[in-house]
């Protein structure tokens, strides 16, 4: 969990006096606990041919994690590299020696990546300097000889012959048709016999490479392959799964023909994949849930919901009954009657984004979580036991992001969402965002025949706040909402909303602490000091440049954070000061914790969390070991939500904090 680049940080601090003690302390420090919601992107399968209950998952966010007992429980092996966006979309297990595994990575929003290899079971890894920076998309290993390996990257076809430690490109260097290769399968009884499916059609060597010829006919045209199987008794049967359809060959690849039965060629099949007992049973993992066919691709029927996004599918080579779904957002799915009916199975398993975290106030054992990208699988999850366990309660949000959580002095809770405001009512969400704009408008009556001016007021035909909801402030006598439109106001608990007072857009910040109101968008800061009637513009401190953090405390003193760090004004942003000797900076929660009386913050480079003193400046921390974006304390006990790995809590025998004087 400790990352190197924090530690350098630390070096080129000017409060250099507090290094030593600090560094040694960090040190010693427990990673906080993972404890949900459960669930999230799981993305592939990998068994232990000599134990089949031992099972490898790869996910989004750089973990590999492992299951003893046939997927019932997860838990997490070491993270793989020095960031959070490595996709585990391949792993093998040494069929020669089940202690080695290879895991294939690439990272999102760049051709980047690489080949992991472990030697004790995943315990410790290591990357293969041969495959350091390619984007990897499939691996696979030769049936007929281990140590063979083949990796299909962006920029081409890679073989290894000595298990795994040198590599070479197979592939025309610089092709412009053979890169971009999404999936790999090797003849099981002839290792120079290779299938590589691309972005744009499939191809095939028989000679280890030396030449490659395109196996297109029967294919419709640009078909991206993302999946290829040989039927492991006849290697001349080969099932390719397509952009464009599920297709079948007879010829060993040299002609296809599309299998009819799975309607809508939109539909992606990501994963195809054989009954280990019965080979015409096979299953399509797709974009729109689980198809199956028992006889070998002739007639086809959907076991899941449409909903399922399927990336890998596991069938027990013991129990063919046991099956297991690798999905978008729902995590894995298992089934123990052959795809019939399934159940999630992600105990241990996290990798929630967590953008909203609430610890009650009224109940020190209830927690709120709200995640985004989940759909109809996300929304808010609630634990009645600090984490232990948790439950879904997302009715009535209709697969809305959630991005805040906030609760007023009564106990009720509010959700800030991707479209509107709702409001839990201990069952479901109600919408809660009507928007109602007062005007006076001035008519002249009559009264005893004289004309006298009378003020009227009118109240607009009643709409509802329908934006992305960002921060919400609802634990005074006035609330206030930052959206997308602007920012409203409520006198009436939320009854009723009227505004937007800040028409401009992109407002991602509100915090109010009496009638100071401190609003904020990436790069304008605004302030009123009577609870929202009038606003004054307000400068950033001339270092920041965007704002990602923004907060109020009891004391009127206004905090911003950022890229370049912490800054607060005691003078109602006419001036600002930056927090000294913090050491780290992109700065991306800031929040005045009530039990802890102190200001928390968080970075997103840093798994650092700092509980600054309001008054004297003076601060304490801790290493998480996750990078987090917000905490909160409970019950003296804190609490974060993770950046990918859900919410996480801090050790019961964590030591004391460290601490040191900021100023």
């Amino acid at each position: 969990m400790m990352k190197r680049t924090y530690f350098a940080l630390l070096l080129g601090l000017a409060g250099s006096v507090l290094q030593p003690s600090f560094q040694a302390a960090r040190a010693a420090t427990v990673p906080w606990i993972a404890v949900g919601p459960e669930g999230g992107d799981a993305r592939s399968f990998a068994y232990d041919p000599k134990n089949s209950s031992h099972i490898y998952m790869g996910t989004t966010s750089s973990w590999v994690y492992e299951s003893t007992d046939g997927g019932t429980k997860w838990q997490r092996l070491p993270h793989l590299g020095k960031v959070d966006d490595l996709v585990v979309d391949n792993i093998v297990v040494d069929s020669a020696n089940p202690k080695t595994i290879y895991a294939g990575v690439w990272q999102l929003d760049r051709n980047s990546g690489g080949v992991f290899i472990s030697h004790d079971a995943g315990k410790t890894w290591a990357t293969i300097p041969d495959m350091d920076g390619q984007s990897v998309r499939a691996l696979s290993q030769a049936p007929s000889n281990s140590n063979i390996l083949v990796a299909g990257t962006i920029a081409g076809i890679y073989q290894s012959s000595d298990a795994g430690v040198h590599w070479k490109e197979i592939s025309p260097p610089g092709s412009g048709e053979i890169h971009k290769v999404e999936s790999i399968a090797i003849d099981p009884g002839d290792p120079k016999t290779i299938y590589a499916g691309t972005w744009h059609l499939p191809w095939k060597t028989t000679d280890g490479g030396a030449n490659w010829h395109n196996i297109k006919q029967g294919l419709i045209d640009d078909s991206d392959v993302f999946s290829i199987i040989i039927d492991p008794q006849m290697p001349s049967l080969i099932y390719a799964s397509a952009c464009s359809g599920i297709y079948q060959s007879e010829t060993g690849g040299e002609l296809f023909r599309k299998i009819q039965g799975i309607p809508s060629t939109a539909r992606r099949t990501r994963v195809l994949q054989q009954d280990p007992s019965n080979h015409k049973i096979v299953y399509a993992g797709t974009t729109e849930g689980l198809y199956k066919t028992l006889d070998g691709g002739t007639n086809w029927s959907r076991m899941t919901g449409p909903d399922v996004i399927i990336n890998d599918v596991y069938v027990d080579p013991k129990n063919p009954q046991h099956v297991l779904l690798a999905t978008d957002r729902s995590g894995v799915l298992a089934s123990q009657d052959s795809g019939a009916t399934f159940q999630a199975s992600n105990g241990g398993f996290s990798q929630r984004q967590v953008t909203a975290f609430l610890a009650d106030s009224k109940n020190n054992e209830t927690l709120y979580a709200g995640v985004v990208n989940d759909k109809s699988y996300g929304g808010v999850f609630v634990s009645q036991n600090r984490g232990t366990s948790w439950k879904q309660q997302s009715a009535g949000l209709d697969g809305r992001d959630v991005f805040d959580l906030a609760q007023s002095s009564d106990g009720s809770v509010y959700a800030g969402t991707s479209h509107g405001i709702f409001h839990w009512d201990g069952s479901t969400w109600q919408a809660h965002g009507k928007v109602v704009n007062t005007t006076e408008k001035v008519t002249y009556v009559k009264v005893r025949g004289k004309r006298v001016k009378k003020t009227v007021s009118e109240s607009s035909k009643p709409t509802t706040i329908d934006s992305q909801v960002t921060d919400l402030s609802v634990d005074g006598p006035v609330w206030f909402a930052a959206t997308a439109e602007g920012v409203y106001r409520s006198t009436t608990n939320g009854t009723t909303w009227s505004g937007p007072i800040l028409n401009d857009p992109d407002y991602r910040f509100v915090d109010a602490h009496g009638p100071i109101v401190f609003a904020g968008r990436r790069s304008d800061l605004r302030l009123s000091e009577d609870s929202g009637i009038t606003w004054k513009q307000i400068p950033l401190p001339a270092k920041l440049t965007l704002v990602r953090a923004l907060a109020t405390d009891p004391n009127g003193t206004l905090w911003l954070g950022g890229l370049q760090g912490a800054f607060y004004s005691n003078d109602r942003g006419a001036t600002w000061q930056q927090v000294a000797n913090l050491p780290m900076g992109n700065i991306n929660h800031i929040d005045y914790d009530a039990g802890l009386q102190k200001i928390i913050l968080t970075s997103s480079d840093s798994t650092l969390v700092f509980a600054m003193n309001a008054d004297n400046k003076s601060w304490k921390w801790w290493d998480a070991g996750w990078k987090v974006r917000m905490v909160h304390s409970i019950g003296g006990r804190l609490i974060g939500a993770s950046l990918y790995d859900g919410v996480v809590v801090e050790p019961v025998t964590i030591g004391s904090p460290g601490s040191a004087q900021g100023n």
